[in-house]
């Protein structure tokens, strides 16, 4: 294997494809009420179209986990992107609602291609010692992905709103062609038949029931906690500081996107040494007290600057649980980087579904629940964490 210095090119192409599905994701966020109004939508509609994405990113994530070891990485990547701009186009075209849903179930399906693919090729390409780094940039390049799309697809939208639908399908066929000329598949031929013999008889309800060994079990329920206390912070974020400070949208957006940033260069400068100096489980442990006590304090503070605060520590904290989670599963999957990688998608597409939901429904109630809520949740997988039982790491060749 290649010191990952030496694999530069590589890993740039590999996160180039996820910041560009996460680009295509954001870029659109800033004209869905303007396709709303335009398609004449409820809001039922455009709530049912969110969850069509998770529920067929959830659904697909096992399934896409076993082909990524069967098929091999690069494919299911070519497949990914290749499905994300058909879905990108059919947005963009779409006249009918019944063409929507088919564009959001595509777009789903193609997030499960792509994630557990990427991880899994970073993973073969870095040593045990090197993925802690590598794990880092690839939430990094989710998070800048997420940060730069709205602001791109506003901008793109004053020229049309069905533009940013249209560039977000162009970006993605390109980013296509770039991975199926550039990349090389890292597992050699010999390597795929010994996974697909594996991954043969798998099903899955096998594969859930396999994700509940106890070296993999509860770092998938703090995979679930972490998509859960995030999904239910962020949905809820704006509402919750529209309805109790009066914060315009230019304050939300200001507090929002400084927050990504901290996030992100911290993940970039400092996660790796984070790692090397107490370990992913210490750093897991530290980020759900960090989440939990600051989700309480938010409930709490008031006022632009302390809210800021806040926001950006508790956005810092999951930014640095989620790939101190990756890296710890990734080590401990040894040849099963496809399995564990759909698994991790899979785990997080429930707590996506299950986090905005339940963050709605407390709301209703009263504006603090969901974030009380959130911090009960956090904690409980801070005791799971207390008997947890790590699994040695395979070391690389």
């Amino acid at each position: 294997m290649k010191p990952i210095k030496q694999q530069k090119a590589v890993i740039v192409i590999l996160l180039s494809n996820i910041f560009i599905a996460f680009v295509g994701i954001g870029l659109v966020v800033p004209v869905m009420p303007s396709i709303m109004t335009e398609m004449n939508l409820s809001g039922k509609t455009m709530g049912y179209l969110v969850a069509v994405f998770a529920v067929a990113q959830l659904l697909m994530s096992p399934i896409s986990g076993r082909w990524v070891d069967r098929y091999g990485r690069k494919k299911m990547i070519l497949a990914g992107l290749f499905l994300f701009a058909v879905s990108e186009l059919l947005f963009g075209l779409g006249q009918h609602v019944s063409v929507l849903y088919a564009s959001r179930l595509l777009g789903g399906v193609s997030a499960a291609f792509v994630m557990p693919a990427v991880t899994a090729y970073l993973a073969d390409i870095t040593t045990v010692e090197e993925r802690p780094q590598a794990m880092g940039y690839l939430s990094a390049a989710i998070s800048t992905g997420f940060i730069i799309g709205p602001g791109i697809g506003g901008f793109v939208a004053e020229h049309g709103i069905r533009l940013p639908f249209y560039l977000a399908a162009g970006i993605a066929f390109a980013a296509c062609a770039v991975s199926l000329f550039l990349l090389k598949e890292p597992m050699t031929k010999k390597q795929l038949a010994e996974l697909a013999g594996q991954t043969k008889e798998s099903s899955f309800f096998g594969d859930l029931k396999k994700s509940f060994r106890p070296d993999y079990f509860i770092a998938f329920l703090i995979v679930f906690v972490l998509a859960f206390g995030l999904s239910a912070y962020e949905t809820i974020f704006s509402l919750f500081s529209d309805h109790k400070f009066g914060f315009s949208p230019q304050d939300i957006a200001a507090i929002i996107t400084i927050s990504a940033v901290f996030g992100v260069i911290v993940q970039l400068f400092l996660f790796g040494k984070m790692v090397e100096k107490i370990g992913e489980k210490r750093l897991i442990q530290l980020c759900l007290v960090a989440g939990a006590v600051l989700a309480v304090l938010s409930t709490m503070v008031d006022g632009f600057l302390l809210v800021l605060a806040v926001t950006c520590f508790i956005f810092l904290a999951f930014d640095l649980l989620r790939p101190a989670l990756t890296s710890y599963l990734s080590k401990a999957a040894g040849k099963e980087q496809g399995y564990v990688a759909g698994m991790n998608s899979t785990y997080t597409s429930m707590g996506n579904i299950a986090g905005p939901a339940l963050g709605g429904m407390l709301f209703d109630v009263d504006i603090n629940f969901p974030y009380l809520f959130a911090a009960v949740v956090i904690f409980i997988g801070l005791l799971l964490t207390t008997v947890w039982k790590e699994r040695q790491p395979i070391k690389s060749n």
